[in-house]
């Protein structure tokens, strides 16, 4: 429950919100595009993001190349290299600053992305950040993901409190739509590939975690989360 200053939960996207993985993920693919002789719209990749209902990079790549490629030795070896691009990367701006005044108030965190769990629990892990969150949910948790409102209703199920009660921080579109679907306060914080996103629906737009306090997070969802939807 939130009391005076502090929101009831907040609720974390993870890719392109805590760490720039939207980004090392395009590198990665592009990088098999490139050894095909091929290249890979970073604008077609923005808008996938934060949706898995697209055509795989694999079915593009082939369409582009006229022929079929090893699906399963090219997949792996993107997988692997995203990883590796990924362990490099800083936390992105504030986040760990937010994290620790949170939690030093008391407030429940959790992750709801629509990468698979794993993903998220394991660069949590490597960075010692995994003790945050009470829950991370990913695409496998729910039958549906973004832009449904399934994972944010997950996260919010598992932390015990009421959607209304609780604020996301999403940097994509269908983030957005799925946490504000779900009855939560949006914050949206734009990233290098969701720059061009229309966050019309988010409550507010931030630049980074940097600029988002305890207190601002409660004042938003004072004014916004009334209008949130029950978790039964």
């Amino acid at each position: 429950m939130s009391g005076p200053g502090i929101p009831g939960a907040v609720v974390f996207d993870f890719d392109g919100l805590v760490l720039d993985t939207e980004w090392t993920s395009y590198q990665a693919t592009q990088e098999v595009f490139s050894e095909h002789g091929e290249e890979f719209s970073r604008e077609y990749w923005a808008s996938m993001v934060g949706l898995t209902d697209h055509p795989h990079w694999t079915t593009v790549l082939e369409e582009q190349l006229g022929h079929g490629i090893d699906r399963e030795r090219w997949v792996k070896h993107k997988t692997a290299r995203s990883w590796e691009l990924a362990s490099e990367l800083d936390l992105m701006p504030g986040v760990l600053a937010l994290f620790e005044a949170l939690r030093a108030v008391g407030v429940p965190m959790a992750v709801a992305s629509a990468s698979r769990a794993r993903w998220a629990e394991e660069h949590l892990r490597q960075r010692g950040l995994d003790h945050y969150f009470t829950a991370i949910r990913g695409r496998e948790h729910t039958e549906k993901t973004k832009p449904h409102p399934d994972p944010y209703l997950s996260a919010c199920a598992a932390l015990g409190v009421e959607p209304s009660a609780a604020v996301a921080i999403e940097d994509s579109v269908p983030g957005v739509q799925s946490a504000k679907s779900a009855g939560l306060t949006v914050v949206a914080i734009p990233g290098r590939m969701t720059a061009e996103h229309d966050y019309v629906q988010a409550d507010v737009i931030a630049l980074s975690c940097a600029d988002l306090t305890v207190a601002d997070l409660a004042h938003l969802q004072t004014r916004h989360g009334s209008n949130g939807a029950s978790a039964s």
